[in-house]
């Protein structure tokens, strides 16, 4: 059962969390500094750095993880698994690991899309953890389906990224509830496991 302590981390980390995402969208990314985030959420910046590295951690604080959980999906793959199943025990393991006060809550996120889209220090971030990410999982693919050449991989890899990313996004700019948004992350595999062509069935 969570402790005291536990849970007056996870309040300060919202805390942290929701600040600095507020004076992001007000101030802008490149005008808010961490001591802003810290008194806007009533701590010491000291006490910024106990939970997030930098600024741009915020948005990125659990890439790591994430890549971690993706990996050891692979690594387990099961006896005679097919591609297109694996990738979709991959996207369940990622709603598995999010928990009800996640850096990537569903009110937050939409806010935080954009400020990754707009701010050129977040988007090259973004694209360099994806240009990383990648090819270590498209690696990791090879190792388990020796059928698949390294180029195939990349390509089943950013196939399953991009339609999870995308899909889910326009879910969300639509208005969609938090369960709209895992629907159309489900739908975006489905379309990039089964192809283009499963758009023309009926």
């Amino acid at each position: 059962m969570e402790g005291h302590r536990e849970r007056k981390k996870a309040r300060t980390r919202r805390a942290l969390l929701e600040a600095a995402v507020r004076l992001f969208a007000e101030r802008g990314y490149e005008r808010t500094t961490v001591a802003d985030i810290a008194a806007a959420a009533d701590v010491a910046p000291r006490t910024f750095f106990a939970y997030f590295a930098s600024k741009e951690d915020v948005l990125f604080l659990q890439a790591a993880d994430r890549e971690r959980a993706m990996l050891e999906v692979i690594a387990d793959r099961r006896p005679g698994e097919p591609l297109g199943e694996l990738l979709s025990r991959m996207f369940e393991s990622l709603v598995g690991g999010l928990a009800a006060d996640d850096e990537l809550d569903f009110a937050l996120s939409p806010l935080r899309a954009r400020l990754v889209v707009a701010e050129p220090a977040l988007r090259a971030r973004g694209l360099t953890l994806m240009m990383e990410t990648q090819p270590r999982l498209a690696s990791a693919l090879c190792e388990v389906f020796p059928e698949l050449d390294p180029v195939s991989a990349g390509a089943a890899v950013g196939g399953f990224m991009g339609a999870l990313a995308v899909a889910g996004l326009v879910a969300q700019q639509q208005g969609g509830s938090e369960d709209d948004v895992l629907a159309a992350g489900r739908r975006g595999i489905e379309v990039a496991v089964n192809g283009l062509s499963s758009l023309d069935r009926p």
